[in-house]
């Protein structure tokens, strides 16, 4: 690097650069990408309505080209007995996934984080929800054992299945009987949210239309939340211990 003039110190001259880029911190703001494509950024507090006129927008434009008929659709399956409804834009899967989280720990220290005040505050992931943690390495699951989070993503459902590529390559496994059968049954457009680098149509589930990237935190939050139509930015996450309504803010970490 001396030799290409490439190491820097206070003493060496400023260089010359072909191209000078500027970026003002303010402008940086949470995002994910979606609904098919990597390269589709979003702003977190612009996917309620980005996916809300995706349903609507013609197959050409990237959309999903639902008529108000098709808007209305809702599904209806069995949980332990309990009847539940599912609509569009339910999250069906929600992955944190090895690709691209291995070497920050810091988002994966965020996502344990978030887990362990999300169950403090008595938050817990909606039942058709299938949730799943593969780090890259045995290492991440040591240091989120280490930090005292890996009890509380255990119990959000954040179970280690694995290490390695799982999710981003369609090995997320089916959905369970009664929730896939609603989704296809009724056509819905339900939604994946994962931590990977691909979220081609149908490449992460053959029955899953809309599938969001974002970070392993926001992973987390959008399992409790259970929708890409809520704005986890202007809507609470849900409902938590003495019936109070538990916002993003309250259990983002600092």
């Amino acid at each position: 690097m001396k030799e290409q003039g490439l190491f820097r110190t206070d003493a060496t001259p400023v260089p010359s650069f072909t191209k000078l880029l500027k970026l003002d911190l303010n402008t940086v703001e949470p995002s994910l990408a979606g609904p098919k494509r990597p390269q589709d950024r979003v702003a977190l507090k612009n996917v309620k309505k980005e996916f809300h006129d995706s349903l609507t927008a013609p197959m050409d434009k990237r959309g999903f080209a639902l008529d108000a008929a098709a808007l209305a659709r809702t599904g209806t399956f069995t949980d332990n007995g309990k009847s539940q409804d599912i609509t569009h834009g339910a999250v069906v899967i929600a992955a944190i996934t090895s690709c691209t989280n291995t070497s920050n720990p810091s988002v994966m220290l965020g996502a344990g984080l978030l887990a362990k005040k999300a169950v403090a505050k008595g938050l817990s992931v909606k039942p058709y929800v299938k949730t799943s943690l593969a780090p890259g390495s045995r290492v991440v699951a040591d240091y989120l054992d280490k930090a005292g989070v890996m009890g509380d993503l255990k119990q959000l459902g954040f179970h280690i299945v694995g290490y390695g590529c799982t999710t981003c390559i369609g090995n997320a496994g089916p959905l369970s009987e009664p929730i896939e059968e609603a989704v296809v049954k009724n056509d819905l457009v339900c939604a994946a949210v994962l931590s990977g680098n691909r979220n081609f149509e149908a490449r992460i589930h053959s029955n899953i239309r809309a599938n969001f990237l974002a970070s392993p935190p926001l992973v987390v939050a959008y399992a409790i939340a259970g929708s890409v139509l809520k704005d986890l930015t202007a809507e609470p996450l849900g409902i938590g211990k003495n019936n109070q309504a538990v916002w993003l803010k309250d259990i983002w970490p600092s």
